[in-house]
């Protein structure tokens, strides 16, 4: 449990209370402390330093405080840094800073709490944040909304399929009042989905598109679009072993569409939301797609396949099809697309591309101010040459690796009518290593830039 709520259950216990200082502040802090408290700050080594703590014992019926220094940058590590060095207790936050500020080291505490225990017998208990009052819901949707996409990126494909990606919409679709289904194997093919059945039908697990629905009828519609490749072996064009390491991550935006998902129902937004996941296993077998072959996509448009390891945008093929039918107000998809994106822009900064130019500003705008940052990439109209084909109306890679996100997201703009506003996302969803508030595994980048432009947007 990573936070308290104020209720009877802790009146009984000692809370400690937490007291940011600056490291220019220190020497006139230590010299306003009580002479007894002079020996415990010098024995601790405390020193005002970034990531340093000392306790100090209360005197009296007083109860003990913590005194820690100050990151040099950012509110979400404030607090982060502190969860795993700390003793168990209770903490409360007691500083001058505000509301947003008090709200995102919160929600850094939450994170850096966070622990993929499913499969270890016992799990170490930690110190616990009460939180304020003011702040309470907001920290913890955002903290339960980011640790559903860590989860279900951390969860092995044995246990995370396509049918258990559909088990967790269906799952938040029931704590929400919303509707879910899914269009699984041949039915794909008879309510024509073809993409999504060519890359999904070597698996085991029949391939499916999952699909929920919440809200009044009348409202603006927002539909989130996810890339749900459970596990990818690069079919046929097969990966390395070290490609594959980590390609259980490869339904992460997925994970970030539902976790998306779930913040827009928990908060009210007055938007009428459609998800659309398309989830396969990218498998070797006999009937597996083949380099070289043409396959239909619902939309009408022809794709020969020039690398079967470029899955990701031929399924979404079909979904930002299918997505644009309902003439949406605005359309946002994530995807764990490319390996160029992190090439580009590395493991921390997730590149986002549009078809309006005001809405990736905003969106960026918004990850600046939530410490959840994001750059806008063009959508270069002269690279769309490079993924034309002699034989097809579009070839699913591009003719050199050279600016391999923009071919893709340009490869997904096809399956866009131009007059739909349209986001798409090329997320990471991993920690590459450990940092304040970023354990390694399974993340969350862009979710909560997203959501605050989507508050200020449907406010």
């Amino acid at each position: 449990m990573a936070y308290q709520s104020l209720s009877g259950s802790i009146s009984s216990k000692t809370i400690v209370t937490l007291i940011p200082l600056q490291k220019n502040d220190f020497e006139q802090w230590r010299n306003a402390l009580p002479k007894i408290h002079h020996r415990w700050v010098d024995v601790s080594g405390f020193m005002g330093k970034a990531g340093q703590f000392c306790i100090l014992p209360g005197e009296g019926e007083d109860a003990p405080s913590c005194v820690f220094g100050m990151q040099k940058d950012g509110w979400v590590p404030q607090l982060a840094v502190l969860v795993s060095v700390l003793p168990e207790g209770i903490y409360k936050l007691q500083c001058d800073w505000d509301q947003e500020q008090r709200l995102l080291a919160s929600l850094g505490w939450g994170l850096a709490a966070y622990g993929f225990d499913r499969y270890k017998k016992n799990s170490k208990r930690q110190a616990e944040l009460l939180l304020d009052e003011d702040i309470d819901q907001q920290v913890r949707a955002l903290c339960d909304a980011q640790c559903l996409v860590r989860d279900l990126v951390n969860t092995p494909t044995e246990h995370m399929g396509p049918q258990q990606l559909a088990d967790a919409v269906t799952a938040q679709a029931d704590s929400f009042d919303a509707h879910s289904d899914s269009i699984v194997g041949q039915d794909l093919l008879t309510q024509n989905y073809p993409a999504i059945h060519a890359v999904g039908r070597a698996s085991g697990r029949e391939p499916r598109l999952i699909l929920m629905t919440w809200g009044q009828e009348h409202a603006p519609l927002l539909v989130l679009v996810g890339k749900g490749v459970c596990f990818d072996s690069g079919g046929l064009d097969l990966k390395s072993a070290s490609g594959m390491a980590h390609m259980k991550k490869d339904m992460g935006g997925g994970a970030h569409a539902l976790a998306l998902a779930r913040l827009v129902m928990q908060h009210k937004l007055p938007v009428r939301l459609m998800l659309l996941i398309p989830a396969v296993e990218n498998s070797v077998s006999g009937n597996a797609y083949r380099p070289g072959d043409v396959i239909g996509t619902r939309k009408g448009l022809s794709v020969e396949i020039g690398n079967t390891d470029a899955e990701g945008r031929v399924v979404l093929s079909d979904a930002l099809a299918c997505a644009c039918e309902q003439m949406p107000d605005l359309v946002i998809d994530f995807a764990t697309l490319t390996g160029a994106a992190r090439i580009a822009m590395g493991p921390e900064l997730t590149p986002l591309f549009s078809n309006r130019m005001e809405i990736a500003c905003a969106i960026q705008d918004a990850g600046d101010q939530v410490e959840d940052p994001m750059w806008t990439m063009p959508l270069f109209q002269p690279y769309r040459k490079l993924i034309e084909s002699p034989i097809a109306d579009l070839n699913n890679t591009g003719t050199t690796p050279l600016g391999g996100c923009i071919t893709a997201a340009l490869f997904l703009e096809h399956f866009v009518e131009a007059d739909i506003p349209w986001v798409h996302i090329d997320t990471f969803a991993w920690n590459s290593v450990d940092s304040p508030g970023r354990p390694k595994g399974g993340e969350a980048l862009g979710l909560r830039a997203v959501f605050s432009y989507l508050q200020s947007r449907f406010r």
